[in-house]
């Protein structure tokens, strides 16, 4: 086999059983960041990539633009476990010919996001090479809270979500027809999909606020596509998951207008897949530490602030099983580093 034969999640089957475990280890890979003990409590730990002409392009994407995302893509990681984001660290390749101008709006941009949540930058490395290539590690701190596991769904909680959902997919489909933030030739909710698309805007407080209120359950990020992710977090917790349609009618509703721009026939259903199984939005999806009656009934608890439900966890069931409206999903959509 060649790794271009495998899924993401494949080709990290065949790599972490062979991988070392730190004995200060309380939650190992497979969710959205490590866990380690350390003597004043526990820290997350995760780390991520971007590579020019694979995950960013500089004919669409500033140095801003990719300093931002660069730190927020991380910053979620952290936050779908419960951390505080607290500090990143970050190694850069960079070719010669780069403009240095380039380099000083990456750090502005990545400084932006990290005010955000009040982290620091706090050391990495440069190397010269080809093209620019980014790594980031990410450090939160737990605070005394136990972390978010995908692991944790159960039967009958809602699913609940935040954040926008198909905007990274459509502002992608924008920019490759030719389309730009600037130039006023698209109407602004239009250019806002373009904009969410270089510079993801992840509810990072929102999320943690969910996360200390004691009510989410499982949790992620969705970075990788909707049904993707929600079927990862089905797999880890072995239970099936419905994702109702028409609690996403808005979301699709918002796309409608760019699938008729770019001569989409059906454009309701290019807008539902783009919400169900496009990638890049950093948003956050987990399930309510509550019964569907209790969350639903007369005295409803009511959801986190920022969030919203999208679905049920049907059952137990063994292996993960997602459905959208009780029909279960063919293929996963979304974003697998080594199938595009």
């Amino acid at each position: 086999m060649l790794v271009s034969d495998l899924t993401e999640d494949d080709l990290l089957s065949l790599i972490t059983p062979h991988l070392p475990q730190s004995p200060n280890i309380v939650v190992p890979t497979g969710d959205d960041c490590a866990v380690l003990s350390v003597p004043d409590g526990q820290v997350a730990v995760s780390t991520d990539m971007l590579v020019e002409d694979r995950h960013f392009r500089r004919q669409w994407s500033t140095g801003d633009d990719v300093g931002w995302r660069a730190a927020m893509q991380n910053l979620a990681d952290a936050v779908a476990m419960g951390a505080r984001p607290i500090s990143l660290v970050v190694s850069l390749e960079l070719p010669g010919d780069l403009d240095t101008r380039w380099v000083e709006e990456f750090a502005r941009g990545m400084a932006r996001a990290c005010a955000s949540v009040g982290a620091g930058v706090d050391g990495g490395d440069l190397v010269g090479g080809d093209r620019i290539t980014i790594s980031v590690t990410v450090l939160g701190a737990l605070e005394g809270r136990k972390p978010r596991l995908r692991s944790s769904a159960q039967a009958s909680e809602a699913l609940i979500h935040a954040g926008v959902l198909g905007h990274g997919y459509a502002g992608l489909a924008l920019l490759e027809r030719g389309y730009t933030r600037e130039g006023g030739v698209l109407p602004p909710p239009e250019t806002q999909l373009i904009d969410d698309f270089l510079r993801p805007k992840p509810p990072l407080h929102r999320a943690i606020a969910a996360c200390e209120s004691g009510r989410v359950g499982a949790f992620m990020d969705v970075s990788d596509g909707l049904i993707r992710d929600v079927r990862r977090l089905a797999r880890a917790s072995n239970v099936w998951i419905d994702v109702e349609s028409e609690r996403l009618a808005t979301d699709v509703q918002v796309l409608t207008d760019v699938a008729r721009r770019l001569g989409f026939s059906d454009p309701w259903q290019w807008a539902m897949d783009a919400v169900l199984t496009g990638g890049e939005d950093h948003g956050f999806v987990g399930t309510l530490r509550v019964t569907e009656s209790k969350a639903w009934g007369l005295e409803s608890l009511g959801l986190p602030e920022g969030f919203r439900r999208i679905g049920t966890v049907r059952a137990s069931w063994d292996g993960g099983r997602v459905s959208v409206d009780g029909h279960d999903v063919s293929g996963l959509g979304g974003w697998d580093h080594f199938a595009h």
